[in-house]
C-alpha cells in the first residue's frame, strides 16, 4: 500500500463501540427490498457478535447510510464515514454504486468489504483496501450463458438500459455464446415500449428474452406484455440479475413472474450454520430471506473475525484480507487475487440458476449450479 492513511482512534479498553460504516439502498430509486434484506443480515450478525462479548469487550455498531442507488451519494457517505472514525465500510447491493464507494474507499484508505455487488471492475487499479463476497459478474453470467445453451437457446434478445452494469452483462453473454453459435440481439429500452419489444422478438425470431433492466420499471411491464402476446407463448424470459428473487416480484406479477430463471448465490444444501441463520432471518424479516440477507450476515462474520485478530486499525484490516478463513452461511470464505479482478475476491461463493416454480411460485427450482 502506497497511500498515507489516517487511522481511526487507537484500540481502547473503555467499552466504546467499534463502528462499521454500512451502505445499502433503502429508498427508491434503489432496490429497497434488497437493501432491507442486506441490512437485516448485517444487523443479525452484529447482534450475535455482541451477545458473544463483542470485539474484545467492545460492542460492534453499524453506522448506516442509505445510498438510494446513487453513486455520488455513496461516495459522499464514504467520506463522511471515514471522518466519523469507522474501522471499515461494508455492504451495498447495486454494482455501479459499489464501484463509486470502492473508488472512494481506495482513495481515502478505508477498508471496504463489498457484500453483494458483482461488477468485475470495482476499482480501476488493483487495491488492497477492497474485498468482495459476491462472485464477479463474469463468473455468474457465464454460468447463466451455459444454462441458456444447455436449454437450447441460441437466439437471445436482451432488453437493456444504458448502464455500465448492463453493458458488461451483455458483453459477457455475447463472448460466452458467440463461439458456440449463439446470437445476442440488443433491444434498447430507452427507445422501445413493452409492446414494441414483443414485435421485435417476433421479428428477430428470438427464443429467449433477458431482462437487463431496472425493477419494477420497466421489468414488470415487459413481462406482462410478453406473457400476454400469443405469438410469444414459447419464448423463455430470463433475469440473470436476480429480479425474481424477492417477494415483491411475485406480489407484482403473480403467476406471470414464475418460470423466469435468474442467478442467486446459495448452496444446494445449507450447513448447520446456514440453516440456523436462514431461520433467524426468516423470523426477523417475516418472509423468506434472500441470498442478499445471507451475504449481509457473512459480511459481519468476516469483519468480526478480522477485528478480533487484527484490531480496528484500518491499515491492518486491509492487510488481513489474505489471512481470512471464516465459516460463512454459504461456505468457507477465503479471499484471493483473481485474474482480471482488481479487489480481494472470495473465489468460492456458490452460484445457482433458479426460477420460481410455475406450479408453486413461492418455491424455487434449481436449474443449474456453477
Amino acid at each position: 500500500m502506497s497511500r498515507p492513511v489516517t487511522p481511526p482512534a487507537a484500540d481502547r479498553a473503555d467499552g466504546s463501540p467499534v463502528r462499521i460504516g454500512t451502505l445499502a439502498p433503502l429508498t427508491r430509486p434503489g432496490w429497497a427490498q434488497a437493501g432491507h434484506h442486506l441490512l437485516a443480515g448485517l444487523e443479525l450478525a452484529v447482534s450475535e457478535v455482541n451477545d458473544a462479548g463483542g470485539i474484545v469487550a467492545r460492542p460492534l455498531e453499524l453506522v448506516v447510510r442509505d445510498t438510494a442507488a446513487d453513486p455520488r451519494r455513496a461516495a459522499a457517505a464514504v467520506d463522511e464515514l471515514a471522518g466519523l472514525g469507522v474501522a471499515a465500510v461494508a455492504g451495498e447491493y447495486h454494482s455501479v454504486v459499489a464501484r463509486a464507494a470502492a473508488a472512494r474507499a481506495d482513495a481515502v484508505g478505508l477498508p471496504f468489504l463489498c457484500s453483494s455487488a458483482v461488477l468485475d471492475t470495482l476499482t480501476e487499479q488493483p487495491t488492497d483496501w477492497v474485498a468482495r463476497l459476491s462472485p464477479p459478474q463474469s463468473r455468474g453470467w457465464q454460468v447463466y450463458a451455459d444454462f441458456l445453451l444447455g436449454a437450447g437457446h441460441t437466439r437471445i434478445a436482451v432488453a437493456t438500459q444504458p448502464s455500465v452494469y448492463w453493458a458488461s452483462g451483455t458483453r459477457i453473454l455475447r463472448d460466452r455464446l458467440a463461439p458456440r453459435g449463439g446470437t445476442v440481439i440488443e433491444l434498447d429500452m430507452s427507445a422501445l415500449t413493452p409492446t414494441a419489444v414483443c414485435d421485435a422478438l417476433v421479428g428477430h425470431r428470438a427464443t429467449a428474452l433477458l431482462l437487463l433492466v431496472g425493477h419494477p420499471e420497466p421489468a414488470v411491464p415487459i413481462v406482462r406484455s410478453v406473457r400476454r402476446d400469443q405469438r410469444l407463448a414459447e419464448i423463455m424470459i430470463g433475469a440473470p440479475a436476480g429480479q425474481p428473487e424477492f417477494a415483491e416480484w411475485a406480489t407484482l406479477l403473480g403467476d406471470d413472474g414464475a418460470g423466469i430463471p435468474f442467478l442467486r448465490y446459495l448452496p444446494e444444501r445449507f450447513s448447520p450454520l446456514g440453516a440456523r441463520v436462514e431461520t433467524a432471518l426468516r423470523e426477523r424479516l417475516a418472509e423468506a430471506p434472500s441470498f442478499v440477507a445471507l451475504e449481509g450476515y457473512d459480511t459481519v462474520a468476516v469483519l468480526a473475525d478480522v477485528l478480533r485478530s487484527h484490531g480496528p486499525d484500518r491499515r491492518r484490516i486491509a492487510e488481513s484480507w489474505a489471512c481470512v478463513a471464516v465459516e460463512g452461511t454459504r461456505g468457507q470464505i477465503r479471499f484471493t487475487r483473481t485474474p482480471g479482478i482488481s479487489v480481494w475476491q472470495w473465489a468460492g461463493p456458490p452460484i445457482q440458476v433458479v426460477d420460481r416454480d410455475p406450479a408453486e411460485p413461492d418455491r424455487f427450482r434449481i436449474l443449474r449450479t456453477g
